[in-house]
């Protein structure tokens, strides 16, 4: 992960992220969130959420062109072991 993505990240989402780089291939949520808020960013009343493998990839799509002092990835495991 990049200096300048992992910026983006918050603290647990972070470490979370950097263990996957480091080979665990665990699927993951990815959110974008509206700083000013604390809200996920909606379409059409829906939350954008990313499901994937590839945190570091998916968070610098969410955040291409958009300011970083307004807005952040965030990363959440997905826990195979717990229904949702």
């Amino acid at each position: 992960m990049t200096a300048g993505i992992a910026a983006h990240y918050s603290a647990s989402a972070r470490d979370g992220a950097m263990s996957m780089m480091q080979g665990t291939a665990r699927a993951c949520i990815v959110r974008l969130i509206d700083r000013r808020t604390g809200a996920a960013h909606r379409i059409n009343g829906t939350p954008l959420t990313l499901y994937t493998r590839r945190p570091a990839e998916a968070a610098a799509e969410l955040l291409q062109g958009r300011d970083p002092a307004l807005w952040e990835a965030r990363v959440e495991l997905i826990d195979p072991q717990v229904p949702r």
